[in-house]
């Protein structure tokens, strides 16, 4: 527990001025944190990102993750992201054929699908803070702090029903609901000292779907450690596991609240 608080404390302490001054810092952050959770990503099954199609996945995710204030650096050139993602499938098809099947096509399928898992919800985590604004991704986090406590500690003291347990046996239903009351109440005490620009019953909606998105995120990164039977998904924070494990709620949340919003 120790080492998870300091962790945590020192993670804060880099990240949050950056998602507050914003521009150029935060999205180089962005691309960090994304192309760290690629890596991640594939290593669980066996990919390696210093390979041909590692390092295709990681120059579609780069392209995926241009913002729209910056989208630019490839429409000057007469492309869109939907072109490129096109040309990207042809390239890993092709390299099916030319490894004759040592990566096939199920390799080809989970790195496509690893790049728009990651870079999903680190797009619309810039989109939200740089179109939305700040107060809009400390909402995010909030809810999500407030979903993962609310469950540990509800589903300690009254969990008796599992919730998957195929998945992830310490989760308790009685933890699920808890999180989501938690959530909401976070949720109304921000609207006090943000301006999230919703009226009560609507922000009691958004966030009540959030927290049940937020912990379906948990379940489907448990899901994916699960089966390729990895305890986490990287070592890079002490107590945390990988980035992965940190930002695996945050992937679900950010791209729902932007289409809510």
């Amino acid at each position: 527990m120790k080492q998870r608080i300091i962790t945590a404390v020192v993670a804060a302490a880099i990240f949050l001025p950056i998602i507050l001054f914003g521009e150029t810092p935060f999205i180089l952050l962005m691309y960090l944190i994304a192309s760290i959770s690629l890596y991640e990503a594939l290593k669980m099954k066996g990919q390696w990102i210093l390979t041909i199609p590692g390092l295709l996945s990681l120059a579609l995710l780069w392209v995926f993750l241009i913002p729209t204030e910056t989208i630019g650096i490839i429409t000057d050139f007469g492309y869109s992201k939907i072109e490129l993602a096109f040309l990207a499938v042809l390239l890993f098809l092709t390299y099916t054929v030319a490894t004759k099947n040592r990566f096939n096509f199920e390799d080809a399928a989970f790195s496509l699908l690893s790049v728009l898992y990651v870079g999903i919800g680190f797009y619309y985590f810039m989109e939200i803070r740089l179109e939305e604004g700040v107060q809009f991704v400390f909402y995010a986090l909030f809810i999500i702090w407030a979903t993962d406590s609310g469950a540990y500690f509800i589903g300690r003291a009254m969990g008796k029903k599992k919730l998957w347990p195929e998945i992830s046996p310490n989760k308790t239903i009685e933890g699920f609901v808890g999180g989501i009351i938690c959530a909401v109440i976070v949720g109304v005490v921000m609207t006090f000292f943000t301006d999230l620009d919703m009226s009560i019953p609507k922000l009691v909606i958004v966030t009540a779907i959030l927290s049940v998105f937020g912990q379906v995120g948990d379940l489907v990164e448990s899901a994916l450690k699960r089966h390729y039977k990895v305890k986490d998904s990287g070592n890079l924070l002490p107590g945390h596991g990988g980035m992965l494990d940190r930002f695996d709620s945050l992937l679900f949340v950010l791209p729902l609240l932007h289409f809510l919003l």
